[in-house]
């Protein structure tokens, strides 16, 4: 579970008070990450049987999809588990995603693969599995001394499969967990070893055949920092990585994350939370303040630092797609989205490709006439993306508010994305806001209970306009001018400019 209670800092904020009023939110023009998008895992269980349905993708990924995420994780496994024919004799079993992965590609997407374990040759204990069990003899499975060398000519045989299927894949991962220690498939490093792995051997990884294959970071279970600040720290090593990764397993995005994301944002790496599930394996739909909670976890990650998210399965009962099983019905439909993957659609059809502002908020006391909102949470980000200023706002309360918006530009008008509850008449639903003028200031509703996505139109003729005004002394005497920018002209100029004078401001054409 999060924390619940998180200190404010810039661009994420949870206040609680007693009898507020209103919530004033002030974004600024500071720039943070540009988000690289949303997705989820097409493992094992979740897409069985394995590789045979490629509902799930079809439903999820895409520009088209009503969902719009954009990176699948795939596993490179270590094991053949089929009778599938392959180009050339290979042990491993790779196709089973290789169908969904070439939907996802073929929607413009990101495809990145990731090994629970590799070859269990290449291992001391002799197997794929990592060895915590009875039945493995808890033997402790790491990767062989004598057989580094051979970890990234085995990435390149499955990138070579993998092209000859039709799937160029983006990026591939050092290691799934490699600080937990499981009876399923796992290899455990220590931050060293995963240094020396990485700043010794990594260039074997064929990036001049792969073009554009980018390596992440080995995905600690809780985004432990001293795994990425020993390859940060490392020039050798640091040169190689392009993705810093982790997963945040029993770890608050505002914690190790967020450390983890110091050294990786100072050398311009990207920052991807690769794996988790808010509410993993529970015996039930997910209600609607579970959903407000993983809505949460999202917007905490991006405030965090992330460039990424990737969520577990993408189809679970507690997920995205349905699976039919049962006793999750009624509203388990297989095949079918389920009201969390509208809960990431706020997230990946509107943040994705944006870049994150800065903000910060304070709460305004009602007083004796006041209506008393008591235990009021709340959580907001913002980002720009072209024309478009984006606020997310998470109320997780039974209390309605007042919401007052200082922007950094002026807008001309806004689009309120709202999502109230699962059932389908209370998420998603999209109204315009009342903006009839360019405003840098807006009030709007933030409902109880509610998981809001407000979208506004930059007017940057207005914003122009507002920033001479901020520059300029008002009763000047002299005529100025501007471009539409606001930025100081020495004469008019061909086209629309801004005129500052004896009368006021006035936007004019000059055709000459």
């Amino acid at each position: 579970m999060m924390k619940r209670l998180l200190s404010v800092v810039s661009a994420a904020c949870l206040v609680t008070a007693m009898q507020a009023a209103s919530i004033t939110v002030t974004i600024s023009n500071t720039r943070h990450q540009t988000i690289t998008g949303f997705g989820a895992a097409c493992c094992d269980g979740a897409m069985c049987p394995y590789g045979s349905d490629t509902q799930p993708v079809k439903l999820l990924y895409g520009k088209e999809s009503v969902i719009g995420l954009n990176i699948m994780r795939m596993e490179i496994s270590p094991n053949f588990k089929g009778n599938i024919t392959t180009p050339w004799d290979t042990p491993y079993d790779w196709f089973g995603s290789t169908p969904s992965a070439r939907i996802v590609k073929e929607r413009g997407g990101i495809v990145f693969g990731t090994p629970w374990s590799p070859p269990g040759d290449y291992k001391t204990n002799g197997i794929a599995g990592g060895g915590n069990s009875e039945e493995q003899g808890y033997k402790r499975g790491e990767l062989r001394s004598d057989c580094y060398d051979d970890f990234f000519p085995w990435i390149n045989t499955f990138l070579s499969y993998m092209q000859l299927q039709n799937v160029n894949v983006d990026a591939v991962s050092v290691q799934n967990e490699p600080d937990w220690w499981v009876n399923y498939s796992g290899c455990l490093y220590t931050p060293e070893q995963q240094v020396n792995l990485v700043k010794n051997y990594a260039h074997i990884l064929d990036r001049k055949k792969f073009k554009g294959v980018r390596l992440i970071s080995a995905e600690p279970l809780g985004f432990n920092p001293s795994y990425s600040d020993a390859l940060m720290n490392d020039p050798t090593a640091r040169e190689q990585i392009d993705i810093v990764a982790g997963h945040i397993y029993g770890h608050p995005a505002h914690g190790d994350l967020k450390k983890s994301a110091v050294l990786a944002n100072k050398y311009g790496k990207e920052i991807w939370m690769t794996e988790h599930s808010s509410t993993d394996h529970i015996d039930h739909l997910p209600n609607w303040h579970e959903q407000l909670l993983f809505a949460e976890e999202l917007n905490e990650c991006m405030t965090a630092g992330c460039t990424g998210y990737i969520y577990w399965y993408m189809r679970a009962h507690w997920a995205f797609v349905g699976t039919g099983e049962a006793k999750y019905n009624p509203g388990n439909t297989k095949n079918t989205l389920l009201p969390r993957a509208y809960v990431m659609s706020h997230f990946s059809k509107n943040v994705t490709g944006s870049t994150r502002l800065g903000l910060t908020s304070s709460v305004k006391q009602a007083g004796d006439a006041g209506a008393p909102v008591t235990e009021t949470a709340f959580e907001a980000s913002a980002y720009i993306k072209g024309d478009s200023l984006i606020v997310m706002v998470i109320d997780t309360t039974k209390n309605a508010l007042d919401l007052k918006l200082n922007l950094p530009y002026m807008v001309k008008s806004g689009t309120h994305l709202l999502s109230t509850g699962n059932e389908p008449e209370n998420r998603c639903q999209l109204s315009d806001l009342d903006i009839t003028t360019p405003v840098n200031e807006v009030m709007v509703p933030l409902p109880a209970r509610s998981l809001n996505t407000y979208v506004f139109m930059i007017d940057w003729d207005a914003t122009g306009i507002a920033t001479v005004e901020q520059k300029e002394a008002r009763g000047t005497t002299q005529t100025t001018y501007y471009d539409l920018h606001g930025r100081r002209l020495q004469q008019p100029i061909q086209g629309f400019y801004i005129e500052k004078g004896p009368e006021g401001i006035k936007k004019r054409y000059n055709s000459l």
